[in-house]
């Protein structure tokens, strides 16, 4: 009789965030940590999409002060969400449109933005699943951790990916492309995908983020018609 492999440990992304491994309940999604618990009356610590819920990930959170929040970016990033909620008695964070998805689990919905503390924001941004959103941490020249909705290709490159159960393609290329709007090279310098992470080849984020934006086609992106 064959054990499992030991689970492994997060690591450390930039200073404050941290990366778990990817999570087989979410399709084999990543999800991270923003640590902000140093004082006080701060925003407190969030998740971004569920992480694998085992000792490892439990004994990590509690090294680091606990969670005050567990922001989901997408449907299929639910995993065990009701019971880390359950467990850390933390506030869950969802667009509107999905939170049927959580039924009997308390949480916080929005439709356009929430706003975690003057830094951290989650933003709409449908087109992978009609919940969608990103989420933007204001620190480290600013993060966007972007569930589905933007993930590296096999060269590294954030783009929209089209799959069998892609909601809406066209609007999603519409929400990329207002990223490009949103942000600027003075906001936007890491991108955080929520899979394919390794495609990243070691790298911990993917850097330059809004210059990789603005060299996407977005025309060949709205002719794109291959569905992964």
């Amino acid at each position: 009789m064959t054990s499992s492999p030991p689970a492994k440990s997060p690591r450390p992304v930039l200073g404050t965030v941290f990366a778990f491994p990817p999570n087989r309940d979410t399709l084999g999604g990543t999800a991270y940590l923003i640590v902000n618990n140093d004082s006080p009356g701060t925003m407190g610590s969030i998740l971004v999409d569920a992480p694998p819920w085992d000792d490892v990930t439990q004994d990590f959170i509690a090294t680091q002060g606990g969670v005050r929040w567990l922001v989901i970016t997408h449907r299929n990033a639910l995993g065990q969400t009701a019971a880390i909620q359950k467990c850390l008695g933390c506030e869950v964070v969802i667009q509107e449109q999905e939170a049927y998805l959580l039924p009997g689990t308390p949480k916080t919905t929005f439709h356009h933005h929430f706003r975690f503390g003057p830094d951290t924001e989650a933003f709409w941004t449908p087109g992978y699943s009609p919940g969608s959103a990103c989420v933007y941490h204001n620190a480290y020249g600013g993060i966007l951790f972007t569930g589905r909705h933007l993930l590296p290709n096999r060269q590294g490159q954030p783009t929209p990916l089209r799959f069998a159960k892609t909601f809406h393609w066209q609007r999603q290329i519409h929400q990329v492309e207002a990223l490009t709007s949103r942000f600027s090279p003075a906001t936007l310098a890491h991108i955080c995908p929520g899979a394919n992470t390794g495609f990243l080849r070691g790298q911990r984020t993917i850097d330059q983020a809004y210059t990789r934006l603005q060299q996407l086609d977005f025309t060949a992106l709205h002719q794109a018609t291959a569905v992964l």
